[in-house]
């Protein structure tokens, strides 16, 4: 297939990454790749759907891949994969025969090995430079079930409309399901049986990087999970704090440890990201060197200073991305530089995902979740018309409309953009630049 027809399939059904920003899946198709990246490697604890959806389509996502491959031009495609997903490896390996350019690389269980970053380093031995981007190496990256969204749009004509989404922790029958795009929180942890606690959170994503929402919350297409939790769950707390205290408390405690730069994934790639002294600048209102505060850009905000590193319980990640924020919103560009060597004991920084569970008190909550490769009826849905990086898309129907699962609801709009459809079969409520809403029939 040429390139610039897959660019097209993906863009009109709505492919972007399943997870973390959502970056539109055609903005990273290029000739320039010599090596594609297929991601499964569930950085955060408690993530599980990557795994069992390989597990289960295997042959159509591996093929896929091959065939994003050759649409690139690319040399070989890689399977980034952790080698303890022994049963999902098998599956690989019973078909992977079939594709001679296409090889697994089995990788340790540390946290955040599922970083481009990081990941890019483990299978190729490439660094990505501070700034720059995967492609500057030639490399693409793609998670499992942005794959897989990529195979039905392209062979069996249908676009995203539903996410795989885990929904593990204070629920008496934990799984993995597919939701219709626009479901509520409250509606899809329904699925999974009866809450175990009596105030629950709702952890959308991982512990680390995820944020809290509400029974009401809609799931899009880059929710991976949702972690139930009790309100006053450590990981709860954590990401309710305010921000104006930490910094109170950097300047109070922080004793310049540097553990959080010495556990650094990003630091130890060398990336020119310090948080200590991140942190020694904020306590002492240190304005001296700017470059303290510029170098925040390069964080990846993986959370591991901050919810593992620091011996204090101190904030700096958090502190961090509102530099970074900031250095956005002043419209300072972040600039590509060269990087430092490869820390020589890089190996032995690498956090065990097992040993941060249960730094986390969540090891408790590592439960089977069975995966159940069915969409559920959903009487309403509230479908966003941004759920990517990038403009919008534009509504295309209107209220009273009788629509249906996979029709297109929003034009993607000039620029970087995709497109959104309907999740359910159903007629039109509302309409706004900001969403579309659908009862079911």
């Amino acid at each position: 297939m040429l390139i610039d027809e897959l660019k097209n399939i993906a863009r009109n059904n709505g492919i972007v990454g399943a997870g973390g920003a959502g970056f539109p899946a055609y903005a990273k198709m290029t000739e320039k790749a010599d090596t594609v990246i297929l991601n499964c490697v569930e950085c955060e604890p408690l993530l599980k759907l990557h795994r069992q959806l390989l597990a289960t389509h295997t042959e159509e996502i591996i093929r896929m891949l091959d065939e994003v491959r050759e649409s690139f031009g690319a040399k070989e495609a890689v399977i980034g994969i952790k080698s303890e997903y022994v049963t999902t490896i098998k599956a690989i390996e019973e078909v992977i025969g079939d594709f001679p350019n296409v090889r697994i690389c089995a990788l340790k269980a540390a946290y955040p090995m599922g970083d481009e970053v990081v990941l890019i380093y483990e299978a190729t031995g490439r660094v990505i430079k501070p700034g720059g981007l995967p492609i500057d190496e030639n490399v693409v990256v793609y998670n499992v079930e942005t794959m897989y969204n990529l195979y039905r749009a392209v062979h069996l004509n249908i676009p995203v409309t539903n996410k795989l989404v885990s929904i593990v922790g204070e629920i008496d029958h934990p799984l993995t399901v597919r939701v219709p795009l626009g479901t509520t929180v409250k509606e899809a942890i329904s699925l999974a049986g009866k809450i175990t606690v009596e105030d629950p959170a709702y952890v959308m994503g991982g512990p680390m990087m995820g944020r809290l929402g509400t029974e009401n919350t809609v799931i899009t297409k880059t929710t991976n999970a949702i972690i139930i939790l009790p309100k006053d769950h450590h990981v709860v707390v954590r990401m309710e704090k305010n921000l104006d205290i930490e910094k109170r408390r950097a300047s109070s405690s922080c004793c310049q440890c540097r553990t959080c730069t010495d556990m650094c994934s990003r630091h130890a790639l060398g990336h020119p990201i310090e948080p200590h002294k991140v942190m020694r600048a904020v306590a002492n209102h240190d304005l001296s060197d700017l470059s303290v505060f510029i170098n925040a850009a390069y964080c990846s905000g993986c959370g591991i200073c901050e919810k593992y590193a620091c011996p204090q319980g101190l904030s700096p990640k958090s502190i961090i991305q509102q530099f970074k924020g900031g250095l956005r919103g002043a419209g300072i560009k972040v600039e590509k530089v060269e990087p430092a060597p490869v820390l020589e004991d890089r190996e032995l920084r690498k956090l065990p995902v097992h040993r941060l569970a249960a730094r986390l008190d969540l090891a408790r909550y590592d439960k089977p979740a069975p995966f159940e490769d069915t969409t559920p009826v959903t009487k309403l849905v509230k479908i966003p018309m941004s759920q990517h990086i990038g403009a919008p898309a534009t509504p295309v129907v209107s209220v009273g409309d009788q629509v249906a699962k996979g029709q297109l609801i929003g034009e993607p709009k000039d620029g970087l953009s995709v497109a959104i459809h309907c999740s359910i079969d159903g007629v039109v409520q509302k309409v706004t630049d900001r969403e579309v809403v659908v009862k079911g029939k």
